[in-house]
């Protein structure tokens, strides 16, 4: 399965990982070096959860990130699944 969340769509993020040397110039040094960079991959934070859909009697299982958790939280799981199906995704 791909790492995004059904619910806010949060995706994997690209990004560089630094090696740096050197010691800090509060450190009485010559500063911090960037000496290389790799790329490296940021994944968002996601989790499978089942949550009680009290409006249609059943339990929903959706793939979401901490962040969507806080939302369903807030807002409720009646608002946030009208939303996903107005977007056309399936609940």
């Amino acid at each position: 399965m791909s790492k995004v969340c059904q619910v806010t769509g949060k995706r994997p993020h690209r990004g560089y990982k630094y090696a740096i040397r050197g010691i800090a110039k509060k450190k009485k040094g010559i500063g911090l070096k960037t000496t290389g960079k790799t790329k490296r991959r940021f994944q968002p934070n996601l989790f499978k959860k089942k949550i009680w859909f009290a409006e249609e009697n059943r339990f929903v299982s959706l793939k979401m990130s901490t962040a969507a958790m806080r939302t369903i939280d807030r807002l409720g799981i009646a608002v946030v699944a009208k939303k996903m199906r107005k977007e056309g995704k399936k609940v």
